[in-house]
């Protein structure tokens, strides 16, 4: 497949990305069979992927961290997805948990937790989602009632990615019933802590190296310093960062796409069908360019939000476009891609099953496709 050079990658960030697919090859391939079976990747993984700094690469040297912009972070994103590694929850830990703590904690709640997530010594999790709310945010039960000189936490999540593993949760939970947009705040809740549990390892269609949980606040207490950032300030802190959330989907989408596609096209050339290449019918190439051209299309425009994102410049709105567009296109070429495969397509051996099996929730989480619809869609009204 032909691309353009991509300009917003110079020489260093190139040798970074060649390191990155080289740990991953050496340190992470291997183990993907034994990781699906176990639903959950190996925490050792996340040891030796502190030591080579790929975790939280935006963190500021005081913290531990290189201090780097976020094509970084992309650059990570992009080769788990080539390899088919969807299991890795590094880009929740690096993308989405730890600028919560980086923009709104404390002096204190930076220097406890940020130093040990860049070594991978601390895994984290984000708890929004409640089985009975989905993409309303305003809708979450979770509540934090003031107790003492803290905080008595009660409810339950749901679909928490690194939910297994995590030793730290940012938890959004309700602190102020009659106050609306102003009544939740979020919370740093470490693992161990008494009522707090963690319950099944849940069983998706994909992902399923990825550990996927539910968890469960039966009284728990916090200490006042678990509060992160201003009470009632935690729907503007999530609206705040998800911009960047949705980029990063977005990033993992045309990533993953690109190397299905790739993928595939190596198959057509070689599987034979009615005396050649199943390449060589018109259909397979008509098909084949038609995927091509519209992921040259955008990989162009996630680049191009990954360049306004660095300069400040990429807005909700915007957000939104990358990740229902980006992916829409990632689901359609895995079931194209599929197709070309024939029978071999639905067979889990094959990449381009998994990866059909994969993309389906992209177009589910970070607010489903539809909610991305209706910010641009609310977007246009108020413009008008």
């Amino acid at each position: 497949m032909n691309r353009p050079e991509r300009t917003l990658f110079d020489a260093e960030l190139q040798l970074f990305a060649d390191a990155v697919m080289q740990f991953l090859k050496a340190e992470a391939v291997p183990h993907r069979e034994a990781w699906e079976e176990a639903g959950v990747v190996d925490r050792a993984l996340w040891l030796k992927a502190g030591e080579q700094g790929l975790l939280c690469p935006n963190v500021p040297e005081a913290y531990g961290g290189v201090g780097a912009d976020f094509r970084y972070n992309a650059l990570v994103d992009e080769a788990i997805m080539r390899l088919g590694l969807t299991g890795i929850g590094f880009g929740l830990h690096s993308d989405i948990v730890a600028p919560y703590i980086l923009h709104y904690g404390s002096d204190a709640q930076k220097e406890q937790y940020l130093p040990a997530m860049v070594r991978g010594e601390c895994i984290t999790a984000i708890a929004m989602t409640e089985p009975g709310t989905g993409s309303n945010l305003q809708g979450i039960q979770t509540t934090a009632v003031p107790d003492g000189d803290g905080w008595l936490l009660n409810g339950a999540k749901t679909f928490i990615t690194n939910g297994q593993n995590a030793d730290l949760v940012i938890v959004v939970a309700k602190t102020d019933p009659d106050a609306g947009s102003r009544g939740f705040s979020l919370f740093l809740l470490d693992a161990g802590t008494a009522g707090f549990s963690k319950g099944k390892n849940l069983k998706k269609v994909g992902l399923k190296a990825q550990d996927t949980s539910e968890l469960f606040f039966d009284s728990v207490h916090l200490p006042g310093e678990a509060l992160l950032g201003e009470r009632g300030a935690g729907l503007k802190y999530l609206m705040q960062e998800l911009p960047q959330e949705r980029l990063s989907v977005a990033i993992n989408a045309v990533a993953h796409a690109e190397a299905v596609l790739a993928e595939t096209l190596n198959y057509t050339r070689e599987r034979q069908a009615f005396g050649k290449p199943i390449a060589a019918f018109q259909n397979t190439q008509f098909k084949l360019a038609e995927l091509d051209s519209e992921l040259t299309m955008m990989r162009v425009f996630i680049d191009q939000c990954l360049a306004w994102h660095i300069d400040g410049q990429l807005d909700a709105v915007m957000a939104a476009k990358a990740k229902y567009l980006s992916t829409d296109l990632q689901c359609k070429v895995a079931d194209d891609c599929v197709q070309l495969h024939g029978g071999y397509g639905y067979m889990w051996e094959y990449p381009v099953a998994r990866a059909w099996a994969d993309a389906r929730v992209q177009r589910i989480y970070a607010g489903t496709n539809e909610i991305m619809k209706l910010i641009i869609g609310r977007s246009l009204l108020e413009d008008g």
